[in-house]
């Protein structure tokens, strides 16, 4: 369906912007929500100097600097540390008592981003006693992304909000515990990456790599069109323990989905869900 937002000759440039990308670099981003991502090309013409759509095209498939960069505008990467304090304190409160039942435990987050929810999980991991039997899967399709993810280094103007995060999200100890201030930044302890795995996965075209007991995907679903979330969903409904659970991001939800039957209400009001023994069935279809 056509946004409205969007003229229908550039609809037609859009369109044959991403299956170029799609084509020659294999990302594929033709499911995403057309109108957010015209936003931001139309952002990446300024900054590369296009007059359009299609000399945009052009030069991503001329020039390879171009679309390594252009991946900065294809994918958002904004978030912070305990982003919606409530949602982590549900985990903490809620949740984490199910996750001790398991011997061990396998986390997926799901557009980790630059890690700020991975970070955040960690943390809250590791001061609930759970760090040790837990393994981290952090993916994103993204290579850059995953680049500053590892590393772990985070501006120091944004510290104060993130430390604000962490003790609403009720934190036992001071967020200063886990980093020191170097290289201009706020380096969080390598210690906290020990057990995480990083890596490129595509939400539009990969599969299930690991079985988990939760899955946090939050503020990621918003950017799909309708099919790619049900896709999205039905692989985190595959990667899930029966009775493991979901985090979704505040925006999000199952309510309209193919998959919703999978999962039950958990806490709906921090989008929370809890896998159930529905079948689920994965559109695999690129």
């Amino acid at each position: 369906m056509i946004d409205e937002a969007i003229l229908p000759h550039e609809e037609i440039e859009l369109d044959l912007l991403l299956e170029a990308i799609w084509r020659h670099y294999q990302y594929d981003f033709r499911g995403y929500s057309r109108g957010s991502l015209h936003r931001r090309m139309e952002r990446a013409c300024q900054r590369f100097g296009c007059a359009g759509l299609s000399q945009l095209q052009h030069r991503l498939l001329r020039e390879p600097a171009v679309f390594a960069e252009l991946m900065g505008f294809l994918t958002i990467q904004v978030s912070e540390m305990f982003r919606d304090p409530a949602y982590f304190r549900a985990l903490r409160e809620k949740v984490v008592p199910h996750l001790r039942t398991w011997p061990s435990l396998k986390v997926w987050i799901a557009g980790c981003a630059n890690g700020e929810e991975f970070y955040s999980l960690a943390i809250l991991f590791r001061e609930e006693g759970l760090e040790d039997r837990t393994i981290f899967y952090c993916t994103d399709i993204s290579p850059a992304a995953l680049a500053k993810a590892e590393a772990g280094i985070f501006d120091l103007a944004r510290i104060p909000q993130f430390t604000e995060n962490h003790r609403l999200s009720g934190g036992h100890s001071s967020l200063s515990d886990y980093y020191t201030a170097a290289y201009g930044g706020a380096v969080f302890d390598k210690s906290l990456r020990a057990r995480a795995v990083f890596a490129e996965h595509s939400l539009a075209t990969d599969q299930v790599f690991a079985e988990a007991q939760l899955v946090s995907s939050r503020n990621v679903l918003i950017y799909f069109d309708r099919d790619l979330q049900d896709r999205a969903l039905g692989l985190f409904g595959e990667s899930l323990v029966r009775g493991g659970f979901l985090g979704l991001g505040a925006r999000e939800t199952l309510r309209f989905s193919r998959h919703a039957d999978a999962f039950a209400d958990f806490d709906a009001g921090e989008r929370i869900y809890r896998r159930n023994t529905a079948q689920v069935q994965v559109t695999t279809d690129a």
